[in-house]
């Protein structure tokens, strides 16, 4: 159990990392994260835990994008 749970905390950072770059549309997320098997688990983590935040894109909730929360900002250390 105590590796799943590391597991999911690196697959965690890694997933807010790449948010960090810069807020990513919902469905680009989906895909990029496609592959992983635990994509699910780290979303759930990762919006349980407060560390996303979805908003209305350009093109309204059609292209909902991802972002890094203050709380997300802060759980890497990033202020």
């Amino acid at each position: 159990m105590r590796d799943t749970n590391l597991a999911l905390e690196l697959l965690l950072k890694q997933f807010l990392a790449q948010l960090a770059e810069g807020p990513r549309g919902y469905a680009a997320t989906m895909e990029a994260w496609r592959t992983h098997c635990p994509r699910l688990a780290v979303w759930e983590e990762a919006t349980d835990r407060g560390l996303v935040t979805l908003s209305p894109g350009q093109g309204g909730m059609r292209e909902i994008q991802v972002s890094l929360s203050p709380a997300g900002r802060a759980w890497l250390g990033m202020g």
